[in-house]
């Protein structure tokens, strides 16, 4: 009864804060967003926390639909899961968009459409029928469109929504399909029922429901929308819109192939496994070279849908495969990835708009130097970069390496084409890993240090204390979410045990702080796990909880090679090098030698100017020459008689994105094409259109007479 009450709740203070900005004068209105939406975040994750930790699932009808069916409201272990996210991601959001939209004359509609926003999001998570989630899904596409549209950008938006529009058609025949098995639109009813579906139909339903819900995650090959919105929002809501609204994408295509109709054959689990990987370095490869740092974390976002896709294809695979503790860990590396992603993408999209509204660019090549003038924001856009770098302790590095260690298991399946498949999405992964810390370095490096690149730089000032407290709150996750996996995985397991059936704990974190039970610790041999005992897989166990620190897979029969990590202990031996460092540096440098500040060394240059410094574009340069197939940029000419025998000759590189070349220019070109040469027809005489007409009569007579 508490968790419905506190749905209630959320619901009421979300309707409420919406509904108030309309009335309420504009001066209240950034007060109202960040009071409503703090308080309606909070019940919104106690309403969660029943299905995942305590397994007590909501659910109610509201009233009769199409005479025997109901509009049905739930909230199990998976929605349960994305509430909470949504809810961390909404409570930070609320604070951040207050302060933003203070400075922004449009108030009203953007503290409207912020909830409105928040509210489709709830209502798409909890919705437990096909109607009712098909509404809510059309809801948050036009919420999202409005807020592209807003700032009129008409184009980014209709665009959004075309394209989000054929994808719902797609879901639409999906559920319609699933519905006309069941005979019903309840999602519990059309569970009960998928098993009488046929391989054929099974087949339908996999790939309707992963092209609609793939187009809103960000996968490819329709994408293209998605750096051209994210571009287009505005800052206030661009973190509530990547780190809430692009999960729905994947939330869907879970709901239907994990829960309504459970894959069981291995045909859809290597296309969303190949799919994902494709798209993670497609993705990344764009984010390496772009300049706009808001295109740069939104080509990152499609990275890491990729990356989430790929861990979920390989759980389903091993599902198919009744390898059931295999498909666990894939599936909690999937949602523990989701969780990460995110958390960061939200903390750098909060930093990308604070520098955006303080330097008036985003341009990279225009940066610099920012550290020294934003040292607070600095400090948690560093966070955020090597969080989204896996680079541990920070919370990216545990789900990307549980990804790629899961794939490795793919050594236990027998089949030499599912190896094969196997092995070429851990190369991408590998691959897009690498990139990825490239990518990031680059932002951080010529965003952030070196000299300032505009005048204006010069001038700015660090983020206020309603900017700072967000992102500080999400730094501290992704420190929480990195350093302790242990305690992490099994609240994960908690969702992924009612799929599988098996519990990736029992594999991944032996209970090195327990008595140790053969029963407990995944089949590990007693002796196995004594040797870890002694190289310190205890510490801590006198004055911490839970099973232990220690990340660990033996491996099968095929392979029993190791792995293990343990960023918590990682984070201590990095604290305790750094401390001992500092120390000696203290002991016999600086108590002995006074400090002092001289000229750095400059090449014997008498004065360094910003344009003789490293630039983004070209730090990414060796990228776009080592993928020029990839890219292919195409080279515009400009040339202009300036006198005599004097030409001006102007040349510029233009990007066209691969999926632009082989998708949306053929689908733009098309019909242009087909038009000029039906164009053509229109001579402008008469005894021509007379012609035609007579044509057409023949047709016609024919077509009778046949």
């Amino acid at each position: 009864m508490l968790f419905i009450q506190s749905l209630y709740l959320a619901l009421i203070f979300f309707f409420i804060g919406m509904i108030g900005t309309i009335f309420v004068s504009k001066k209240y209105i950034p007060s109202l967003v960040s009071i409503f939406g703090i308080i309606g975040s909070i019940f919104l994750f106690l309403c969660s926390l029943g299905p995942i930790f305590y397994s007590h699932d909501i659910g109610f009808y509201l009233w009769d639909i199409f005479g025997k069916n109901k509009i049905n409201i739930q909230i199990d272990h998976i929605s349960g899961f994305f509430l909470i996210i949504t809810s961390i991601i909404t409570f930070c959001s609320s604070i951040f968009a207050s302060n933003k939209i203070k400075h922004r004359s449009m108030k009203r509609p953007f503290g409207f459409l912020f909830f409105f926003l928040i509210i489709s999001c709830i209502l798409t998570l909890i919705s437990y029928d096909v109607f009712l989630f098909l509404i809510s899904w059309e809801i948050m596409s036009i919420a999202i469109y409005l807020i592209i549209t807003i700032g009129e950008k008409e184009r980014p938006g209709f665009i959004m929504l075309a394209i989000g529009e054929a994808g719902t058609i797609a879901i639409l025949i999906s559920f319609l399909l699933l519905s006309k098995n069941a005979n019903s639109l309840d999602f519990s009813i059309i569970k009960m029922a998928s098993g009488n579906i046929s391989l054929s139909l099974r087949w339908w339903i996999f790939l309707l429901s992963f092209i609609g819900f793939g187009i809103k995650a960000g996968i490819i090959p329709l994408n293209f929308w998605l750096p051209r919105a994210y571009k287009a929002c505005d800052g206030y809501i661009i973190p509530l819109v990547a780190g809430a609204t692009l999960n729905l994408g994947i939330y869907g295509i879970i709901r239907t192939n994990m829960d309504l109709i459970p894959i069981h054959n291995l045909g859809p689990g290597i296309i969303v496994m190949i799919t994902g990987a494709i798209t993670a370095i497609l993705g990344v490869l764009y984010a390496t070279i772009e300049d706009d740092l808001k295109a740069v974390l939104a080509h990152s976002s499609i990275e890491n849908a990729g990356i989430i896709t790929t861990a979920l294809g390989a759980g389903f695979v091993f599902f198919a495969l009744n390898l059931r503790e295999y498909a666990a860990m894939a599936f909690v590396a999937c949602f523990y990835h989701i969780f990460n992603h995110s958390i960061f993408k939200t903390l750098l999209f909060m930093g990308q708009s604070e520098v955006e509204g303080e330097i008036n660019t985003s341009s990279l090549d225009n940066m610099g130097g920012l550290l020294k003038k934003m040292p607070l924001l600095g400090t948690f856009v560093l966070v955020g970069v090597m969080s989204i770098s896996a680079l541990p302790p920070f919370n990216g590095f545990v789900s990307e390496w549980l990804t790629l260690e899961t794939i490795l298991r793919s050594v236990e399946i027998t089949s030499s084409g599912i190896k094969l498949a196997f092995v070429f999405a851990g190369v991408l992964l590998a691959l897009t890993a690498g990139l990825g810390v490239t990518c990031f370095v680059r932002v951080f490096a010529m965003g952030f240090l070196g000299m300032p690149r505009q005048e204006n730089i010069k001038k700015a000032k660090d983020a206020s204390k309603a900017s700072i407290i967000p992102m500080a709150i999400l730094s501290i996750f992704c420190l929480g979410l990195g350093v302790l996996p242990t305690y992490v995985i099994p609240s994960l397991d908690t969702v992924v045990a009612r799929v599988t059936g098996a519990r990736s704990q029992d594999v991944l974190v032996p209970p090195f702080f327990n008595n140790y039970k053969i029963k407990d610790s995944g089949h590990l041999p007693e002796s196995f796990v004594k040797d870890f005992h002694d190289i310190g897989a205890q510490v801590g166990k006198s004055i911490l909880p839970g099973r232990g620190l220690v990340i660990m897979h033996r491996g099968g029969a095929q392979n029993p090679v190791v792995f293990a990590a343990s960023p918590a202990y990682t984070l201590i031996t990095i604290v305790l090098l750094v401390g001992v460092t500092m120390f000696f540096v203290w002991l016999f440098c600086s108590r002995k030698h006074r400090a002092e500040q001289v000229s750095r060394w400059d090449g014997g240059i008498i004065k360094l100017y910003p344009e003789m410094t490293y630039t983004a574009s070209g730090f990414s340069q060796p990228i776009r020459v080592i993928f020029n197939s990839i890219l292919r940029p195409k080279m515009l000419e400009e040339r202009k008689n300036i006198g005599g025998f004097q030409m001006k000759i102007k040349r510029q590189k233009v990007q066209a994105h691969l999926i632009d070349r082989l998708v949306l220019y053929p689908i733009i070109n098309g019909p242009t094409w087909l038009s000029k040469k039906l164009a053509k027809m229109h001579s402008g005489e008469v005894t021509v259109y007379t012609g035609y007409v007579f044509l057409m009569l023949l047709v016609i007579i024919g077509l009778l007479w046949i």
